[in-house]
Order: C-alpha cells, then structure tokens, then sequence
C-alpha cells in the first residue's frame, strides 16, 4: 500500500514533464496510476471482505507511539474505490476537457494526481497522525486546484474560503484526535474503536468539527458552492467523489463511539437535516447548472451526515450505500455538465436548450444520473434511500423526526434534479458551438454504467456492506411496503408538483428568503464568513499600528527590556553563584573572547555599513575560533563558512544600500542604548551559568561517542547525530532553507523571463555591461566590453574567466581572476571530500554545500553575472528541488524493503585496488543537505547578485 501512495507522488513529480511532452494526452498515462491501484484493491476485496484486513506498518516515532500505519478493511476498501476508479475516469475526462494551450496544465496534473495520492492515503490510514497529514494534504492541494485560473479573483477567493474554512476544523481534529490518543494510550484507529468508550466528549466534538468543515456543513457550506470556480474536472472529483467524502468517511470511522452520545448525535443529525435543506433551497435558486449541482451536492452532503450521524450499524450500512450512489451519480453529472459548458460555451439555464437533440448521449447519462440522485425507481439512488428511510425507522424515537427532515430534503432533491434536466435538454437545438466527441461524455457513461449494474448486482453489493456491519438489514430492489416506501413516494410526488410550480415557488422564495432583506447579509454564511476575515484583518492592522510604532529601536528596545526585567531580576533574586564556574580553560580563550568584544563594540560604533558588516564578521570568526578551541572542529567549520556567506550576502545588499548609516542617535538615546545592550549581554551570560549549574543528569557525549558508530556507523558524532540520530531535526532546517531561498527570490522581482540561463554567447552585443563614462580608449574593433572571444583574442584584453569579457577594463582584477582559476576546482574537490567525508572525518553535507556555495561565489565575484551563468547553468530552484527530493526520498526507501523511515544501513563493498569501502545510506540524505544548502547560496547570488547587476546596468544605461 505504501508503494501505491509512492507511486502516486512519483507520478505527479512527473506529471508536469509529462504534459509538456505528451500535451492533453499525458493525462491517459497518468490515469494508469489510479487505476492501478483500484485494480489492487480489487484484487485484495475478497480477502477485505472476508473479514482479514491488510494492515502494513512501520515504525516512525516509536517513543510516542507513533507508526506509519496503513490499514485496508472493508470500509477503507469501499471509500479507496471510490477514490481510485472515479480517479482514474476523471484523468481520462482531463484529455478531453483540457486543450493543449491551457495555461498551468502540467502543473494542475501533477497537483491532482498528488491529492488523489493523499486522499487515498486517508482513507486507508491507521495511524492518527497520518490521517492528520493526509487529511492536510487534501485541504493544500484541494486549494492549489480549486485556485487553478490564477487570473481570476473568483477562483483565488473560492480557494482561500476552502483553505481557511476546512484548516479551522482540521486542527479542532487534529486536537481530538491527540486527546483520543492520550485517553486511549494508543495512535491507532482500530485499537480506539475497539473501545469506543475509551472516546470522550470533547474530543469527538473536535473530531466532528472537521468533519463538518470537511464535507460542507452549515455553517461552512459556503465554501463548496465558491469552489466551483474550479475546472469542472476538480468538481466531478473532489467535491461529489473525494475530498467531501472525507467528513463523511471519518464520521462512519467513529461511528461505535458516537453511540455512546445520543446529545452528539442529535447535534449532527440536525446539522445534517438543515444542511440538506438549506443546499435543496439554494438549488431551486440557480440558473449556473455547475451551482445548481454545487447546492445539490451541499444537500446530499447533509443527507449522508444525518443518516451516519444515527450511528447504528443500520445507519452505518444506508450511508455507505448512499456515498456509493452519490460518487457515482454526481461525478457523472458534473462531467456531463463541463461537456455542456465546454461545447456550447454556456451554463446558464436561461440559454440552454435542445441538448438532447445536439447529444443524445449525454442526455441519456444526465437523465440517468439526476433520476438516481432524484431516487426514481428501481435505479440504485432509490435503493441507497429507501435503506435510509427504513434506518431512520427501524430507529424510532428522535430518528423519526429526522426522518421527517430528510423527507422534506428529498423533495427538494427531486425539484432541482428536474429543474436540471428540464431546463438544459428539452428543445429544437442547433446552438451546438463544437460536436461532443465520444472519448468526452464515456467516463461519464461508464459510472451510470456501473451504477445501473448494480442492481442486479444488488445481493453481492449486500455482502460487502455487510463485512462493514451485520445486521438483519439488505438493500432490495423491490421495496418493502411501509413507512419508508411511504416517504420516498412523497418525496417524489412533492417534488415533481414542486418544479411544476416554479415560477411560483421562486416568487415564494423571494418573498421569504432572509437574503432578500436589508439585513440578508449578516446572515448570508459567505458574506459573513469574509466580513469575520476583514474584521481580523482589521483588529490586526490597528493592533500592529498600537504596538509596532515603525521604530525599529523601539520595538527591539521593548523585547529585550521585558527579558531583563523578568530573566535578570528572577535570576539575581535566587541568590546563587555556581562555585565551580570556570572562567576560562586557557589564556587563548580570554584573547579570542576579548577580539570578539572588541569587534561587536566596533561593529555597534561604526558608521559605515559594509565596515560594520566586516566587524560582525571578525565577531562570528572569533567565536569559530572558540568553538577550535574548545575541540570542536566540525562546529567550528560550520561556524566559519556560514559567517563567510552571510558576509557575502551582507555585501550583495549593501551595494544598494547607502554607505553610511542614518542620522546618529542623541546623546541620550545612546545611552539608552548602551544599558540595553549592557543589560542584555549580562543576562544572556547569567542565564547560560544558571542552566549550566542545573545540570543534575550526566552529559550525554561521551555517550554518543560510541552510540554514533554503533547505530550509523560512523566516528564523526556530530555529523551521525544530524544525518541519522535526529534527522527530523536536519528535515525540518534543510525545508526551513528551502522556503526561505524561496522567499528571497519571490520578494526581489524575479520573474520567469527574468530566470534563465545567460551564456556569454547569448549576449546582446548592443547592449554593453558595466559601461564606462567615455569609451575613447577602446580599439577601433570593439565598440563595448562585451566583446566576442574572436573580438578580443586580438588585442590586448586577454583573461583567465571566459566570461570576465563582458567586464568594463576598471572592473577587472587579474589577480582575483587568476586565484579564481586556480582555487575553484579546488574548492569544489574540497567540497565533494567534506561531503563524502563527513560521516567519520569533520565534514558533512551542510559545511560541503557551503564552500561549493563560496567556490562559486569566488566565480560571481571575479567575472560578474555571466561568469557566474557560465559557472553554474542551472537554476537554482532546481538544485534546491532536487536536494529536497533526494533527502524525502532517502526517508522514505526504506519502507520499500520493510525498513522505517529514515533507517540507516552500513555496507562494507571491496573496492578492486581501494580494499574494502564503508558506505552509510545516510549519505544519500547528506547529499540532499548538500544539493539544498548550495541551491540556497546559489539562488543568493542570482537575485542579490545577478538581479540587482541588472538593475544597475539598466541605470547606467538609462543615464
């Protein structure tokens, strides 16, 4: 199971290349993907069904309980059907809807892909925590797709709705199902539902509250209706087949603990009869069909959280049954009605007619499908219902009123399905923009297929929601007589008279509807949902304006007082100085400390910004050369070459910064100054003695000494305990790294045009770089500094960098360019042996990545941007994606061989001459680490560097 979700995620790394190669037809290779895994559930459905779950497992936080837990029964079993068949179908409706010109199609591939990867993953997680990560993962990549025209407003608003709505109840869950695992001492679905009493209260509220966020309950039934300014591919998959199930899934999932509440289960029965009606209501309002199926599946929403929020085993098997027939017959309509919008180039009710006779087949598919969602005999939407209204029954008591509310919903259902069908198919035609081609409207077909098949299928159907719960309960074709029966003919006779009165019905709803009102807006969920998010906004802008004056002394001035005043004066009322504080270990360490003084002094003196830079840098180099002292030479490195980049960066910005700081503060502010610095520095060093003299265990070094071989394998026990021991720690900096390159490169102007590779034989040669003020001493053959190497093999400008040829005489240094010839391999040598070294030699990815960083660095500096393109002609995000893949991925093989995450495996190969060689599979992680701090420096030097040479050429072009 875990190589089905991997492959998942391999694919959609892959998608983009795909579509850009393969165009729309990319989309039939990926729908193998899907597909393959609801072959494989197929294949194991006899095993599931005859009561043997498969259940794949491997540790990943063992000290709190915490595995990587995938377990397929029956009811994971349906749901990843659903997930995986409708998947594969809405991939192959993808190569008809889309053309080959549609901006971001690569990349919405991919994006889909991966959320059917994650929403597979959550139906069939275990592990709490897992099903957190995926239940997340469907919300981000659900936003990513519902957001896909970037252009357009509707689509970015709809998107942040369903991101901010369903994250809300996403971490409420994400807190009960943290409190389940602690009352229940165990991270494991099964094991908390084999005592369901093991559940309390509070923490089946917060799990209910996601649920209902998920799947678009009242009041956050807005966000589903919005989202469909998505592709319509996104509507038929994420919100009729997946995405929404996924409330509805858990809450089937906590079914035997929410028995135990009967308060509980009336709440969500009623949230569900109200959101039923309320999406029935809005239904009959619309004249977009794509709306007027949104509200319809916002009521059947509601329809199948009232029935699973009954909670018996009854109840259970009617709303599985019902999720069955809903994925099928509202995935089918919404594809029938992107094949409408896409073929006559409207939704709207008011122009749409004649469909039946421009496409017969897609008004045999949509007639089919509304008539099973309106319930029709004997279609399997009126199966899946009657066992619905015969729970509700069978329950008696407080179900019979539900009973009553879903009755009232389902005529509603039965008048917008023919408002639906009656509004777009009935006419003389001949508005066809485009014929429907059959590969477009056959997903479609093939779900009203299998739907139809069902019913003859219906006793094998039985067994498998019977292997969810037992019971003395089927679905039938032939209806029982009855109450239910009773309810279903109402259901329909209402609901046929209903859309013959609808003029008069849509009179009605204008008189009554609070949205009519002056006042509809504060009722109104969406428009009160974005005046709650201006009124955050707002309370934060005033908040800021309060207490961030735009004074940065201030405001550093503040935080560092409130730590002197609580840290200093808590510390000195203890009363205590440690006797064996030693001051210094050798007189080295007293001359080093007072360097490093000394130039923090300076660096807080000074009035010229790079001077001030230079003087921090000194600083950090003398605590390096503490950290030498001390016997820490791996530290030490690190220590050093990350002053030297931050240096480099530093100087990049300075360049447009202006030499000189601002105004000098009064006398008084610094004073003032100087007591917080004084302060804060006294502090610091009191707090650092105090934790020293609390030590009451024994350190944990000389532990790990031996620890770091025996476990990885390595001598070097710094770099085993980064790359192996807490590796989670080196995950999580080496990401922070990744966003954060990012976040300069997004925030300094660069754009796509802006972001590709430049050779010095792609210059413009009417364009000079770094021109001079008078150009009079120039041969007669070279009219500008970028000259051609044929241009300037015959005269005097010789160079040891290819591309220094584009430099203005007076920019050229020969001696930095003839060190950099000479020292750039050798860094690089030295950089690849720190990285290869690192696990038993002071080294590691991260020191390795940072003078490959320098090395490179040394190029930029000696030649200029197009050395440095000439140095380096890859972009810098794809170093960093690489870097950031390599290292998942060297988690995460492992599993593939029944390892955990992360595990390390030491080989000892013989090398033919070299002997025997010992090689950690934690190198591959340190290469990754290594891949993403160089991208990181890299991606420095293209936008402080490269970017800001732009800027200044084009104003020295300017004037």
């Amino acid at each position: 199971m875990f190589t089905a979700l991997a492959v998942h995620f391999a694919a959609a790394a892959l998608a983009p290349a795909l579509v850009r190669r393969l165009g729309r037809g990319a989309f039939y290779l990926l729908a193998l993907v899907p597909a393959a895994t609801a072959v494989y559930a197929a294949v194991l459905g006899p095993q599931v069904i005859a009561g043997s779950p498969v259940v794949e497992a491997h540790p990943w936080i063992p000290q709190l309980g915490m595995t990587l837990t995938l377990r397929l029964d029956a009811l994971s079993w349906v749901f990843l059907l659903i997930v995986s068949g409708i998947g594969a179908l809405i991939f192959a409706y993808c190569a008809r809807y889309f053309s080959d010109s549609e901006p971001g199609l690569g990349r919405f591939a991919g994006v889909l892909l991966a959320f059917a990867g994650a929403m597979a993953g959550l139906v069939i997680a275990d592990d709490m925590m897992l099903l957190f990560i995926f239940w997340e993962l469907t919300t981000i990549f659900s936003y990513l797709l519902i957001g896909h025209y970037l252009t357009k407003q509707a689509s970015r608003r709809a998107a942040m709705n369903a991101l901010i709505s369903t994250t809300i109840g996403g971490l409420a869950m994400m807190v009960g199902l943290l409190i389940i695992a602690h009352d229940a001492d165990s991270m494991l679905l099964s094991d908390v539902l084999q005592r369901p009493e093991s559940v309390g209260v509070v923490a089946l509220v917060l799990v209910l509250v996601g649920c209902a966020t998920k799947s678009a309950l009242v009041p956050g039934h807005f966000w589903l209706p919005g989202a469909m300014a998505a592709p319509t591919p996104v509507s038929a998959y994420l919100h009729a087949a997946a995405m929404v199930k996924a409330g509805i899934y858990l809450l089937l999932r906590m079914a035997p603990s929410l028995e135990l509440y009967d308060s509980l289960r009336i709440a969500a029965a009623v949230l569900g009869v109200a959101t039923m009606v309320l999406g029935g209501w809005r239904a009959l309002r619309q004249f977009d069909i794509k709306l007027l199926l949104a509200y319809g599946t916002v009521s059947q929403l509601g329809f199948m959280a009232a029935i699973a929020a009954l909670a018996t085993d009854q109840a259970v098997f009617a709303a599985v049954a019902l999720v069955i027939g809903h994925a099928l017959f509202k995935a089918s309509l919404f594809m029938v009605v992107g094949a409408i919008d896409k073929s006559y180039g409207t939704r709207d009710l008011r122009r749409l007619h004649g469909v039946w006779n421009d496409a017969p087949a897609l008004g045999i598919i949509a007639i089919l499908a509304a008539a099973s969602m309106a319930a029709i005999p004997p279609l399997y939407g009126f199966m899946a219902k009657e066992a619905v209204f015969t729970a509700m029954h069978e329950m008696g008591g407080w179900g019979l009123p539900v009973l009553v509310g879903v009755t009232a919903g389902s005529v509603l259902t039965v008048a917008y399905s023919w408002r639906f069908i009656a509004g777009v198919f009935p006419g003389e035609g001949g508005i066809l923009e485009r014929p429907v081609p059959v590969l477009f409207w056959a997903p479609a077909a093939l779900l009203v297929a299998v739907s139809a098949a069902l019913i003859p299928l219906v006793g094998a159907l039985n067994t498998v929601l019977h292997a969810i719960v037992t019971g003395p309960f089927d679905l039938h074709v032939v209806p029982v007589l009855g109450l239910p029966l009773l309810a279903s003919g109402i259901a329909i006779v209402g609901g046929v008279l209903l859309a013959l009165w609808a003029d008069g019905f849509e009179a009605l709803q204008k008189r009554v509807s609070p949205l009519e009102r002056p006042w509809g807006k504060y009722v109104d969920a969406e428009r009160g949902f974005r005046s709650f998010m201006r009124g955050i906004d707002l309370v934060s802008v005033k908040t800021t304006a309060q207490y961030q004056r735009g004074s940065l002394p201030l405001t550093v001035g503040t935080i560092l007082g409130v730590m002197i005043m609580l840290a200093g004066v808590l510390i000195l009322t203890r009363g205590f100085w440690p006797q064996n504080v030693v001051a210094f270990h050798h007189w080295s360490e007293a001359a080093i400390a007072v360097l490093a003084i000394g130039a923090g002094i300076g660096a807080a003196r000074s009035r010229r910004r790079l001077r001030a830079a230079l003087l921090l840098t000194g600083s950090g180099y003398a605590v390096a050369l503490l950290f030498m002292v001390a016997g820490a030479p791996d530290v030490a490195a690190t220590q050093l070459l990350v002053e030297t980049v931050v240096t480099v960066v530093f100087v990049l910005v300075l360049r447009r910064l202006p030499t000189h700081f601002s105004i000098r503060p009064l006398k008084r502010d610094q004073w003032s100054r100087w007591i917080f610095a004084i302060g804060t520095a006294i502090v610091v060093c009191l707090v650092a003695v105090y934790a020293a003299s609390a030590r009451s265990a024994d350190p944990t070094g000389p532990d790990l000494i031996d620890a770091g071989y025996e476990i990885g394998g390595g001598h070097n026990t710094v770099n085993v305990t980064l790359v192996d021991a807490r590796v989670w720690d080196t995950m999580g900096e080496i990401a922070v790294l990744l966003v954060v390159a990012s976040g300069v490169a997004s925030l300094l102007f660069v754009t796509k045009s802006e972001n590709h590779v430049i050779r010095v034989r792609d210059v413009n040669q009417t364009v000079p770089v770094w021109r001079r003020s008078q150009d009079a001493d120039l041969p007669d053959n070279i009219t500008h500094f970028d000259a051609t190497p044929e241009e300037a093999d015959g005269n005097r400008w010789h160079t040891w960098l290819h591309a220094s040829k584009t430099l203005a005489p007076e920019r050229r240094l020969v001696m930095i360019e003839v060190i950099t010839r000479v020292v750039f391999p050798l860094l690089m040598v030295l950089s690849v042996y720190l990285l290869m070294a690192g696990h038993n030699h002071p080294g590691g990815g991260f020191a390795g990545g940072l003078v490959a960083g320098l090395a490179v660095t040394l190029r930029y500096l000696a030649g200029g941007r197009f050395e440095l393109a000439e140095a380096m002609p890859v972009q810098a995000g794809h170093v960093l994606g690489a870097g950031m893949a390599i290292a998942v991925l060297s988690g995460a093989a492992p599993l593939l061989w029944g390892g955990g995450i992360f595990d390390s495996v030491v080989l000892h190969p013989v090398v033919p001459v070299i002997g025997e060689v010992e090689l950690a599979s934690a190198l591959v992680f340190d290469i990754g680490v290594y891949l993403v701090v160089f991208g990181m420096v890299l991606d420095f030097l293209r936008t402080l560097g490269e970017q800001i040479d732009r800027q200044q050429e084009a104003e020295l072009s300017a004037h």
